[in-house]
């Protein structure tokens, strides 16, 4: 519950973040961008295979240099839960009007749940992140993300992985 609390007072504080650069650069079209979608990643570590929701939201604070995605995903497998909270600093490229490429780096805090065992751990992520638009409006599309995730913790697991799924974004 009180994370639950803890990424609706961050996703709040984003948004007004993202209201407050959209007034002071008028140009602007959005002032965020939610991305809602599916995750898969396996560790390199332990070959072990995860599946599930992501959910993100994403500012640019600075056009054309600077993106931030802040995002959750739970991640399920056999006799485990995981759930990762992110910050990402992205930098965004052009491709054409409808395609847009950003790499983007940050600290994740991982909470899990294995066997009846609770631990939190933080890592360091990595993503490439490719969004497609169908209009030049930039409304609704969709994004693939993949990604390198390196933890801190004991046994130091590494997974790659990849999410997908459709962005909306706020006027």
């Amino acid at each position: 519950m009180f994370r639950r609390a803890i990424f609706l007072c961050a996703v709040l504080a984003v948004l007004c973040v993202g209201k407050a650069s959209a007034q002071a650069v008028e140009e602007e079209k959005e002032r965020a961008v939610v991305e809602v979608g599916a995750a898969a990643f396996r560790s390199i570590t332990d070959s072990a295979n995860s599946f599930g929701p992501d959910l993100a939201v994403e500012i640019t604070p600075i056009k054309n240099w600077l993106e931030l995605e802040f995002g959750t995903t739970a991640l399920f497998r056999r006799h485990s839960t995981e759930w990762g909270t992110d910050l990402l600093f992205k930098k965004p490229w052009d491709i054409s009007p409808k395609v847009e490429f950003m790499f983007g780096v940050g600290p994740e805090w991982d909470h899990t749940n294995q066997f009846g065992m609770k631990s939190n751990s933080v890592s360091a992520e990595a993503v490439g992140d490719f969004m497609f638009w169908p209009s030049r409006k930039h409304r609704f599309g969709w994004y693939l993300e993949p990604t390198y995730e390196y933890n801190f913790a004991h046994g130091h697991e590494q997974s790659i992985g990849i999410t997908g799924g459709l962005l909306i974004s706020i006027p």
